[in-house]
């Protein structure tokens, strides 16, 4: 594990986090959170998300929303029934529950988001579509 890595996981010790070294050529999720809501059977995750250069999550849905919020590079969305959108760092979507959709890093560079997802407890987080 890099010195980096090692010092980004101190630094976020006060939540889980599953440390693996991002590498250009994958994409790599880093889990921070999972944790019970107030709504009886809903279940709130976050995981960062990073994408190696033209690399991208193929066509997947989630059984509730997720907010998708860019932390670095270019990241192109493809909802079902929508037109693409491209998301810069600071900028942020909202995928409704159960979309199809796909993330992919349109930019010359690593690209990170941080996923949050209000989901019911217990269900797969990803199910993959055609």
């Amino acid at each position: 594990m890099s010195l980096r890595v090692f010092a980004l996981c101190a630094t976020l010790l006060s939540v889980p986090l599953h440390c693996v070294e991002a590498q250009e050529n994958r994409v790599v999720r880093f889990n921070i959170v999972k944790s019970d809501l107030s709504v009886p059977g809903k279940e709130v995750v976050q995981v960062r998300v990073d994408f190696g250069p033209g690399l991208s999550a193929p066509n997947h849905r989630h059984p509730g929303e997720e907010v998708a919020f860019v932390l670095e590079g270019t990241i192109e969305y493809k909802l079902q029934g929508r037109e693409a959108v491209t998301l810069k760092a600071g900028q942020a979507l909202a995928i409704p529950a159960g979309v199809p959709h796909s993330a992919k890093n349109v930019g010359n560079d690593k690209a990170s988001e941080l996923a949050t997802y209000i989901v019911k407890k217990g269900a797969p987080l990803v199910e993959p579509v055609k």
